[in-house]
């Protein structure tokens, strides 16, 4: 069974992260990141974009997190899987390694807001247990756990 690890973006993760976003799929649903991006999640007090890894140290997810400063639900922002991993699970186990990742503040729960037109990660969230609380009043998906 293979070992995930947890850790903040750093500056140096930025070519191998502008490489995974040339797939059509992740820049669609996620991107286009930028320079400003970077810069944006580097500099985030409020929050942290964490990198997955396997134990050899090879990204295999990267997912961003929102802390709610009241402790009452801090928020899933997004999701990405190296794109040649994709549909082998790793999304979920990447998710349940952040989840628990000792870094964050204290929270009560978590919640996900996922776009209207994105049925993946709506499907994701389903299989991962989340619950469907309906559309909120930007018109997302708003999942809770």
């Amino acid at each position: 069974m293979t070992t995930y690890d947890v850790r903040p973006l750093v500056r140096a993760d930025w070519p191998w992260v502008q490489a995974w976003f040339t797939d059509a799929t992740l820049d669609r649903e996620l991107g286009p990141l930028d320079e400003e991006w970077l810069e944006h999640v580097l500099a985030d007090q409020e929050g942290v974009e964490l990198v997955v890894t396997d134990g050899a140290g090879a990204a295999v997810a990267l997912v961003g997190v929102a802390w709610d400063p009241d402790g009452a639900t801090h928020g899933i922002t997004d999701l990405a899987v190296d794109p040649g991993r994709r549909r082998a699970g790793l999304g979920g186990q990447a998710l349940a390694v952040v989840l628990a990742w000792p870094g964050h503040p204290p929270a009560a729960g978590w919640v996900a807001f996922v776009d209207p037109d994105n049925a993946p990660a709506f499907a994701f969230f389903t299989r991962q247990g989340w619950v469907h609380d309906g559309l909120d009043e930007d018109e997302m998906h708003r999942f809770h756990r």
